[in-house]
């Protein structure tokens, strides 16, 4: 994500932002993976409008890419965070996104087996959306293998205007579902096609 680090933190805050806006209550969790911390955490379970804006000192992209570790801690995580709130304090929305943009490559804990399985059970039994971003068409390609369905993952341009469309999507979407406007959080056939004319003029 070094190529587009300051895109992301860019991104990231204007969905920040944008969520920060919307009425009733919500929390952020935020985290990072690579093989240096598989699962660095930078915002735990924090009230979105505490959560301050992301800089070049708060997200420094590093090394490989342990994504299999990154969603299966993140899922056991939230499960058990949850599950120590009383039943009344339990949100009743929970959006999962990923972002990133290489492939799987350095997982030690988890199979792409067990994170499928992990997806599936929690949408179907807690109707949790699970979101896939990807600047690599490989590691959008694997998603569907981790559980991803195609509606809820995109790829992006690898570009500031494409990380920026790819953020302004999400942020869209979550917005939406937020305000009951949507059952799901998925993207839709403008969102892709605001990346793929982006293909062939260079990403900028």
């Amino acid at each position: 994500m070094e190529s587009i680090r300051d895109d992301t933190i860019g991104g990231f805050n204007a969905f920040l932002d944008e969520q920060k806006k919307q009425p009733g209550e919500a929390t952020l969790t935020l985290v990072q993976f690579d093989t240096r911390d598989p699962f660095e955490v930078i915002h735990d379970f924090r009230p979105i409008g505490e959560v301050p804006g992301l800089t070049r000192e708060t997200y420094v992209p590093r090394a490989s890419t342990p994504l299999l570790d990154a969603v299966g801690r993140g899922i056991n995580d939230l499960e058990a965070r949850l599950g120590k709130l009383p039943a009344g304090k339990r949100p009743g929305k929970v959006v999962v996104v990923i972002v990133t943009d290489g492939q799987e490559n350095a997982s030690r804990e988890f199979r792409k087996d067990q994170v499928e399985k992990m997806i599936r059970e929690h949408e179907e039994k807690d109707k949790w959306q699970f979101v896939f971003l990807s600047a690599d068409l490989g590691a959008f390609h694997d998603a569907g293998e981790y559980g991803f369905r195609m509606s809820k993952r995109m790829h992006f341009n690898k570009s500031s205007l494409g990380t920026a469309r790819a953020w302004a999507s999400v942020s869209t979407s979550v917005e939406q579902f937020r305000q009951g406007k949507v059952a799901e959080v998925e993207f839709d056939q403008e969102d892709r096609e605001k990346q793929d004319e982006l293909s062939g003029q260079g990403g900028d």
